[in-house]
């Protein structure tokens, strides 16, 4: 598919704005997959097992394995931006604030319900920062840094990270599921969508971010 079509947004004080409701409500919708208890996303499966482990909450941890991978771009040379400085912040916060607020239901077809919303408003929340252009999340930019540093495809490095934190976060507790499965198969799909009315004027970065 060709490459998607610039939002007409102007001005940084505007892309500041879109990417702070994106990380706040990426955070929110990985509260409610949390929620649902129906499956997480790879780093997610990550960062639930790790809590069964340590004295944090489900944020907490997000926040701190964001603040060590960011240590880990140094050596790949990778700049972060201020879009990266507040993911690792705002998203641990609203997924802190999300799992607080939501009540998890105890009937499946409000979990089912809760999940879809959830991967789609992720989708939704994803294309938002990513289409600000302001950096890319530490996670994202991990595996950035070591396509650029090696040459290797983003498919290899993307599939070894997600496929390693996966297993690792399995093993610790985390919940793997059919939404993992939902995830793993319309994430990409849903953000390259909704990228069509988010994206700006700085098509270089966000294809990097997107990839």
């Amino acid at each position: 598919m060709g490459r998607p079509a610039a939002a007409p947004v102007t001005g940084l004080a505007a892309r500041f704005v879109r990417l702070n409701i994106g990380l706040f409500l990426y955070g929110f919708t990985m509260a409610m997959l949390v929620e649902s208890t129906l499956g997480l996303d790879p780093w997610d499966v990550f960062h639930e097992g790790v809590t069964h482990h340590v004295d944090l909450t489900f944020g907490q941890v997000v926040i701190v394995v964001g603040a060590i991978l960011l240590l880990l771009w140094i050596p790949l040379r990778q700049k972060p931006g201020v879009g990266t400085v507040l993911n690792v912040a705002v998203i641990g916060l609203a997924a802190d604030f999300g799992i607080a607020v939501i009540d998890r239901p105890d009937e499946l077809w409000l979990r089912i319900v809760l999940l879809v919303a959830g991967v789609v408003g992720n989708g939704f929340a994803g294309a938002l920062y990513i289409g600000a252009a302001l950096g890319p999340g530490p996670r994202d930019g991990l595996w950035l840094g070591l396509v650029r540093r090696t040459g290797h495809s983003v498919r290899m490095w993307r599939t070894i990270i997600e496929v390693t934190v996966l297993v690792i976060g399995f093993a610790l507790g985390g919940t793997v599921g059919v939404g993992t499965v939902l995830y793993a198969l319309t994430i990409g799909p849903l953000v390259q969508l909704f990228l069509r009315w988010t994206q700006v004027e700085v098509p270089e970065r966000v294809s990097d971010a997107s990839r």
